[in-house]
């Protein structure tokens, strides 16, 4: 069996948690809820690259402040009128303006095979970043709790889990997702939340199965 870094796990686990709530309108609980100083604990502990994007994103926040930020948020998530970087995954997947596509109803067994159950107060499409970035935190979770009382079978199950979500789905889109984010951002927060995601993703779909 491959050495499994428990800490880093942990590590991994709280960043896929946190850059979820990055695709949230923001506003000023960030701060108050310290989620960028977390952020940067997390991202040291597994890359340096990491690090250095999650240390911007902090910098970034504070210097532009909730208001500016929920400014580019809509223009770039919302619209009204034209959408600069849609959220969801059958957008980059399908080449299609709808939602709820193929890639949508594929997602949703990865969840289903997952246990992974969507908040009914969540008022957005299954294939939203944020709840992949929430769905890939739970699998993460779940591989280091089988690490824990060592499982050996169930790290392998869902270690293969998270391998098929990112290289069936999420590793697919986040590509062209980020890169459109980067080129609309008026703001470096946005920009940097956009390389941090890419990163991590990449980095995650790189990680090799239990063995």
């Amino acid at each position: 069996m491959q050495h499994y870094d428990l800490d880093q796990g942990i590590a991994r686990e709280n960043l896929s948690r946190l850059l979820a709530a990055c695709y949230y309108q923001p506003g000023p609980e960030f701060a108050e809820e310290k989620v960028f100083e977390s952020m940067l604990d997390a991202a040291t502990r597994i890359h340096p690259q990491l690090a250095s994007c999650a240390q911007r994103l902090g910098e970034d926040y504070a210097a532009e402040g909730p208001v500016a930020l929920l400014l580019d948020y809509t223009r770039l998530f919302l619209g009204p009128n034209h959408i600069i970087a849609k959220p969801y995954g059958s957008v980059w997947l399908e080449g299609q303006n709808s939602v709820m596509g193929d890639s949508t109803m594929a997602v949703l067994k990865l969840y289903e095979e997952g246990g992974f159950d969507m908040s009914e107060e969540f008022r957005e499409v299954p294939d939203h970043i944020a709840v992949e970035l929430e769905f890939l935190y739970l699998l993460i979770y779940r591989e280091n709790e089988a690490q824990r009382n060592g499982e050996l079978e169930a790290l392998q199950a869902k270690t293969a889990l998270r391998k098929r979500f990112l290289d069936e789905h999420l590793g697919r889109w986040v590509g062209p997702f980020t890169t459109a984010m980067r080129a609309g951002a008026q703001s470096s927060y946005y920009r940097h939340v956009a390389e941090l995601t890419a990163r991590f993703v990449e980095l995650e779909a790189g990680k090799g199965q239990a063995n």
